[in-house]
């Protein structure tokens, strides 16, 4: 297949954060999240982002620049809700553009969707022509809005995100860690190999979702422990639950994670292939 790869961005951008809460306190979503991506900040000084859900609409700000200087007066004040996201991304040459900055907000015949993603699909370009022969519409160069659309699209079946996600899941190949948001439900999701982290966190009855645990050290929160590779954590009123999608047959989280991209107080449980 000859597809322009040119169309996508020419690095991979794998060292991005993302955090994520399922506020059932009386706690503010949007700080929590705002101080969670301020301790993840060496994952990403290109652009900052932070999506809140109130149960029947999405309200989100992202732009260039710090997380400090991207939530600067009384933003943070607007983003009122019960579930929030939040992303800071890896800096790129060549990229360094608004529209590639997460959160994903995405509209759909069930409703609204935010995701966050680190990570990188080495078959992004082919499922993305994939999609655009289907008709799809892109607005950006990055891979996290491939998987928002194939994740539109198998939610318009009637069942469950996490079971949209299981099943999309195998057609994604890379290293890759996700959150969801939808008006209930905080999802996020490991790939099958465990390259990228993502680590279950508690602060009061909230559950949180975060690339690295300094986040949760950061907002007073403790740490549960590490999603497994290939599982999908489900978070919602009731609790948290998952789904254990197949594992790789090897499983090893990527070496820089530990040598460069995290930071030395972060703890990460070893990996059992």
């Amino acid at each position: 297949m000859n597809y322009d790869l040119g169309r996508l961005e020419g690095k991979p951008h794998d060292e991005c954060g993302v955090f994520g809460i399922f506020n059932v306190n009386d706690y503010d979503p949007a700080s929590i999240t705002y101080f969670g991506l301020y301790a993840l900040q060496h994952r990403g000084q290109e652009s900052a982002g932070i999506a809140v859900n109130n149960g029947n609409e999405i309200f989100y700000h992202k732009d260039m620049g710090l997380v400090n200087d991207v939530f600067k007066g009384n933003i943070l004040k607007e983003l009122k809700g019960d579930i929030a996201v939040g992303h800071v991304r890896y800096s790129t040459t060549g990229s360094s553009l608004r529209e590639n900055a997460q959160p994903i907000v995405a509209r759909y015949v069930r409703g609204k969707l935010a995701i966050v993603h680190n990570g990188n699909l080495v078959n992004a370009a082919e499922l993305r022509y994939e999609l655009e022969s289907k008709g799809a519409l892109f607005q950006t160069s990055i891979d996290s809005e491939v998987i928002a659309n194939l994740l539109a699209r198998e939610c318009i079946q009637d069942i469950p995100t996490e079971k949209s996600l299981q099943e999309i899941s195998a057609k994604l190949k890379g290293a890759y860690s996700l959150l969801v948001m939808t008006g209930k439900k905080l999802i996020g999701m490991r790939d099958p190999n465990g390259f990228k982290p993502l680590s279950l966190g508690k602060l009061g009855d909230s559950y949180m979702l975060a690339s690295e645990t300094c986040a949760f050290d950061a907002v007073g929160a403790e740490f549960i422990r590490d999603v497994k590779p290939g599982e999908i954590v489900i978070v919602d009123k009731d609790g948290v639950t998952s789904i254990q999608t197949k594992p790789a047959e090897k499983t090893s989280m990527c070496i820089f994670e530990y040598v460069y991209f995290a930071r030395p107080d972060s703890v990460f449980t070893l990996i059992e292939s």
